[in-house]
């Protein structure tokens, strides 16, 4: 190659290597963001998801004390109850994938079967009919509560598979995004020496041509 070449070469390496460093970086954090961004969302998710899985626990940990305690602790259900389908109308808002929205429907039908069963046993212990009482708590309202667990559990896991999975594509990004920075950093060196050499050249013609 000529000097000339590799003077006009030499430019467009100065020009083009700058522009390419500065896309791929860019390009690289962009995708780290996003995945970041993933990841925080389904770590939300998740934490959701546990919360509503805990409130289901606890909703029918008081409704057996208020069937023993000859409904002292009733109060207290119900605000377990109301939070229980607080957490769930949080979740439909935010939970929009078919498996989660079964999921969340299924959740839905059973907490209203259970409410419905609580109203009647709640009925019968203030008439005095307490063994009514006990053989809803611990008959149907057992197979009600662990159907609302069944599919609480179930909606954790999904979220926890989905937590896992952003975590997977974040070290995944990250692993490129690196090595597409040293692919550019190794582009540069290479830059680098072209440059020298060219100075070199032309140095050294320039000395060749100098008068003497």
């Amino acid at each position: 190659m000529t000097i000339r070449g590799k003077l006009v070469a030499a430019i467009v390496l100065t020009v083009i290597g700058p522009v390419v460093t500065i896309g791929v970086a860019l390009a690289a954090f962009g995708t780290l963001g996003e995945r970041s961004d993933d990841v925080e969302r389904a770590g939300a998710d998740q934490a959701r998801a546990l919360e509503l899985k805990f409130a289901v626990t606890d909703m029918n940990g008081w409704q057996t004390a208020w069937g023993y305690d000859g409904g002292r602790s009733r109060p207290t259900f119900e605000a377990s109850a109301e939070r229980t389908k607080e957490l769930m109308e949080a979740a439909s808002a935010e939970f929009t994938a078919a498996r989660e929205r079964a999921l969340l429907d299924e959740l839905g039908r059973t907490y209203d079967a259970f409410m419905e069963l609580d109203a009647d046993a709640w009925e019968a212990l203030q008439a005095g009919r307490e063994a009514e009482t006990r053989r809803i708590l611990l008959g149907p309202e057992i197979r009600n509560f662990k159907a609302m667990a069944s599919a609480a559990d179930a909606l954790a896991d999904e979220q926890e598979r989905r937590a896992v999975l952003a975590a997977s594509e974040f070290d995944d990004a990250r692993t490129t995004a690196r090595r597409e920075l040293v692919a550019v950093g190794i582009g540069a060196g290479v830059v680098i020496v072209l440059l020298l050499i060219t100075a070199q050249d032309v140095v050294r013609l320039a000395l060749e041509r100098r008068p003497t």
